[in-house]
């Protein structure tokens, strides 16, 4: 590790100048980057030792500079990290990690590779309140916790860039991820756009665990005043903390609990017992300051590469959750239910419907009139054609392709590597499955990956089909095996190939 931490802070503004202050008092800033020479002259004057530049090709290419702290526009993050982590620089960079999850997986990945710190400014982690809380928490005070809500309103500062759930949300994600110490089994949210018709400024969220513990996040900037306060409900006890209230009243436990009697929940109200902070308090944004130093000389911390990541991951599921049920979505010449999720940059036909708590994943494209049951998932990058059914409890994975027409059947199973092994990863060994025009896959068939299935074939109930089946065959058994021709009405063949059905004489040449 290194010992001597030289610091070059990339972003001044708002909340970037905090950071310079706390950096600087740490003892470890050395430079300042920002587009804004009026920025960079106001640090000069008040930090005269310290150097400046508009450029962060200076940062990134100085042997001086070994550490970078970055504080710009969240969607510049993803580029800036990378850069930095490439340059063999350790980073702390303000929430989100990112705004796409798998540029969240390549940051991650990416300073294990390089061997250097990845922090992310979540920082209630580092208040005393909170650690003050968590102690709560592990002594069983609250006993068992069952419900967490959170508010974090005020008026301003309104942004353009990213709307209300990507700016104020990470925090209390962050530290009710930390507290339950469990990811969310099911998240929703909704939200209103007020001064922007594409942009929340409002939004309620809903995180339901596998405990049974729930949790909403209110946010807004929108607010007439500033209000912070975070509530944890257990069996045996409640705890406020007020983050606008003086010190000695910023945490208030109160022994209330429910009782039954004859079936019936009672509530019991005892007076509330304020924890004064004073003798313990110190600055959350110093102390997250100095946690990244520690973890740089090998101390764990709370807020890595990781535990930003698993923040990304439930804001991009409230996101999808919003986007869902926004009126613009439900304009569209598609229907989704709300309990679906749709990932960023997919595509999806005129007419096409997908129902109850299926998700398709990014980059995938979906034609007209594709009718998507229960339980489905499809993706990533997967194309299904027209006028595609799927029916419930099916996964279309990476790899597979079906052509216009195609049916699958409940339950069917498409496979996309032939070997797998969960501790060995073979992403880059994915074989190829291609569904021709008009096909048939009955319920719990399973295909094995690297075949293709011809058009009008027709894959029987529970088979197993590990080779080619060629165009209108009749495949069934496992192993799977050809016991006949279909015709293109989807009635067996007489000997002849002559349908009986719809009289048509099909030509198998």
């Amino acid at each position: 590790m290194d010992s001597k931490i030289n610091l070059a802070l990339v972003g001044a503004g708002y909340w970037g100048k905090n950071l310079a202050r706390v950096f600087h008092e740490l003892g470890v800033l050395k430079w300042i980057c920002d587009p804004s020479e009026e920025t960079l002259q106001r640090k000069s004057e008040k930090y005269p030792e310290i150097k400046t530049t508009v450029s962060f090709t200076d940062i990134i290419s100085s042997p001086e500079i070994n550490t970078v702290a970055i504080a710009a526009p969240a969607e510049k993050h993803y580029s800036l990290v990378k850069e930095a982590l490439l340059a063999k620089k350790h980073v702390f960079v303000e929430k989100p990690l990112a705004i796409k999850i798998e540029d969240g997986e390549e940051l991650v990945q990416l300073a294990k590779q390089q061997g250097k710190v990845l922090f992310v400014g979540h920082i209630l982690h580092y208040h005393t309140a909170i650690q003050t809380i968590k102690n709560i928490i592990q002594k069983g005070e609250l006993g068992k916790l069952q419900y967490i809500y959170s508010n974090r309103l005020n008026l301003g500062k309104i942004r353009r860039e990213e709307n209300i759930l990507w700016s104020f949300a990470p925090h209390d994600i962050s530290v009710i991820l930390s507290l339950v110490e469990e990811e969310p089994i099911e998240v929703t949210a909704s939200g209103s756009n007020i001064l922007h018709p594409e942009i929340a400024d409002t939004t309620v969220t809903n995180l339901k665990f596998p405990s049974g513990v729930q949790a909403h996040i209110f946010v807004s900037w929108l607010h007439p005043f500033k209000e912070q306060k975070l509530v944890i409900v257990g069996e045996k006890g409640m705890v406020v903390f007020d983050d606008t209230a003086p010190v000695d009243q910023k945490l208030v436990l109160y022994p209330h609990h429910i009782s039954w009697k004859d079936g019936v929940p009672s509530p019991e109200k005892k007076e509330g017992s304020p924890i004064d902070l004073t003798e313990q308090w110190k600055e959350p944004l110093k102390e997250e300051g100095r946690a990244f130093i520690n973890s740089i000389h090998g101390k764990p911390t709370f807020t890595d590469g990781e535990e930003g990541l698993r923040v990304l991951k439930v804001l991009q599921r409230a996101q999808a959750s919003m986007d869902n049920k926004t009126d613009s979505t439900r304009n569209k010449p598609y229907f989704i239910h709300d309990t679906s999720l749709i990932d960023e940059d997919c595509q999806v036909g005129e007419g096409s419907k997908i129902w109850h708590f299926s998700h398709i994943l990014k980059n995938c494209i979906l034609g007209e009139k594709v009718n998507i049951g229960q339980n489905v998932v499809v993706g990533p990058n997967v194309n299904i054609g027209n006028n595609v059914k799927i029916q419930n409890n099916v996964s279309v994975y990476e790899g597979v392709t079906l052509e216009d027409n195609v049916f699958c059947g409940p339950s069917c199973v498409f496979t996309n590597v032939f070997n797998p092994r969960s501790a060995i990863p073979r992403k880059n060994e994915i074989l190829t499955t291609l569904v021709r025009e008009n096909a048939t896959i009955g319920a719990n068939a399973t295909i094995v990956c690297g075949i293709t299935i011809g058009k009008y074939a027709f894959i029987g109930a529970g088979a197993v089909v590990t080779k080619d089946v060629p165009d209108h065959a009749l495949i069934y058994g496992n192993p799977a095996s050809q016991h006949g021709w279909m015709c293109e009405c989807g009635c067996k063949l007489d000997s002849k190939h002559h349908c009986p059905t719809c009289k048509k004489q099909v030509n198998l040449s």
